[in-house]
């Protein structure tokens, strides 16, 4: 879990219900991080009703700290556990980029073991590529 998780709500209200909905999803991004950055890593929630003259939709946005870098999601919906939903699915895209990107040193071994592998599944017995 990640242990430093600052929630923000403007214009809502902040029931324990959010609060331990917004831990479940964003608390186990930790997940998607290397080791290094999970001791390190901390989240600000921002949620706030933003209001329109057709309808009013509810924001969350979620800044993640990471070493390294600081990756943010953001989405507007009529449901705020929709828009932390989204944002969780945006941050695990960013987070798995962040990892190949940093874990890139060990990964390559393998992904270049493998591609010999598949090189030599893809030749028929004679040795001739098909």
């Amino acid at each position: 879990m990640i242990t430093k998780l600052e929630i923000v709500a403007s214009g809502i209200e902040l029931t324990e219900d959010i609060k331990k909905y917004v831990d479940k999803k964003v608390g186990r991004l930790d997940r998607y991080m290397g080791k290094h950055a999970r001791k390190s890593a901390h989240a600000e929630v921002k949620l706030k009703l933003e209001k329109s003259k057709k309808k009013d939709k509810l924001m969350a946005e979620v800044i993640l700290h990471i070493p390294g870098e600081t990756l943010t999601a953001k989405e507007s919906t009529l449901n705020i556990y929709a828009a932390i939903d989204i944002v969780e699915a945006k941050l695990k895209n960013q987070l798995k980029k962040y990892k190949d990107k940093h874990d890139s040193g060990r990964k390559a071994d393998r992904k270049g073991a493998l591609g010999r592998l598949r090189k030599m599944a893809d030749k028929d017995f004679w040795g001739s590529q098909n």
